[in-house]
């Protein structure tokens, strides 16, 4: 048995090598589809970081009356922490929003001197609040228009946030819708280009397989060294995919890293360096495997 496996490998690589220039091209075909699939796992965490970075900067803020008491604000915060829409609510006094409002513009004496004219606080108290999901905020805004809630609310920022939120949602959606249908494509092409490569090799190999036949070889022994061929198309591919992206990870991940702050790219591929090459592997000997297994079944009748 052992000996009929080491064979099966043995004429496996003599119909790689036996085409050499059409397992090259496969092998290029493939090493392009698998670079992008990798890419395309890449560039899901470069979105999912901007996005996260985005996400971290939308909020929609409520600025409650100046008569509203501070106990009824806090009741509303914590009513609003109940929810479970919403990750995160800060609030902010009418002393704290005064403090801010001062240090912002202490270079401006105009305002400084207005504000001191005053004699009183004009800023009203507000809750910051965060949402888990950017489509989350608009339940969190017809929450806040609740009857209840009318007497102490004097405005809510998320009509005027809404265009930012619902332009980042729909990022969000057409990034994740894209990268499913590029991946099925490429999967797609890819496992065409083996088949039809197999199919070659099973047609120039057909007074073989006929020699074969007659001296009573398995049918493993007929299809295996094919579906070893498919099997090494993905391996040799995934490979050099892995090889040719590393150092533009390398070269690409300080640019990266300064515009989105906290990325860390190119710790995420050497961390997930491992996992990257598993997916490769099983993505590329997949389509080969099915691919060939497909061929034989159409063009090696035995």
């Amino acid at each position: 048995m052992f000996t009929v496996f080491l064979r099966i490998i043995k004429y496996g690589f003599q119909n790689f090598g036996r085409n050499g220039l059409l397992s090259a091209a496969t092998v290029a075909v493939m090493v392009i589809a698998l670079v992008s699939f990798l890419s395309l796992n890449l560039f899901g965490h470069i979105t999912e970081s901007a996005i996260a970075a985005v996400k971290d900067k939308i909020d929609i803020s409520v600025y409650f009356k100046t008569s509203a008491a501070e106990d009824d604000i806090l009741r509303v915060k914590r009513s609003l922490e109940g929810l479970a829409e919403v990750k995160q609510v800060e609030y902010i006094s009418r002393d704290q929003a005064l403090a801010q409002f001062q240090e912002n513009h202490k270079s401006d004496q105009t305002i400084s001197q207005a504000v001191s004219e005053l004699g009183e606080n004009p800023l009203s108290a507000s809750l910051n609040i965060k949402a888990f999901d950017p489509k989350q905020y608009a339940s969190i805004s017809d929450y806040l228009k609740n009857d209840s809630l009318t007497a102490l609310v004097d405005k809510v920022t998320y009509a005027e946030n809404q265009t930012v939120i619902d332009r980042l949602a729909l990022i969000v959606d057409t990034v994740e819708r894209s990268g499913l249908v590029l991946s099925v494509v490429l999967a797609v092409v890819a496992g065409l280009i083996i088949y039809n490569t197999i199919r070659l090799a099973i047609y120039s190999n057909r007074e073989e397989i006929g020699i074969m036949r007659l001296v009573g070889a398995s049918n493993a022994f007929i299809r295996g060294p094919y579906l070893f061929t498919g099997m090494l198309y993905g391996v040799i591919a995934a490979a050099i995919s892995i090889i040719l992206l590393a150092p533009a990870v390398y070269f690409f991940s300080p640019y990266l890293n300064v515009f989105i702050p906290g990325l860390g790219f190119q710790e995420y591929f050497i961390t997930n360096l491992g996992t990257l090459i598993l997916y490769q592997l099983a993505f590329g000997v997949g389509i080969g495997v099915v691919s060939s297994y497909s061929a034989m079944r159409r063009y090696l009748k035995i």
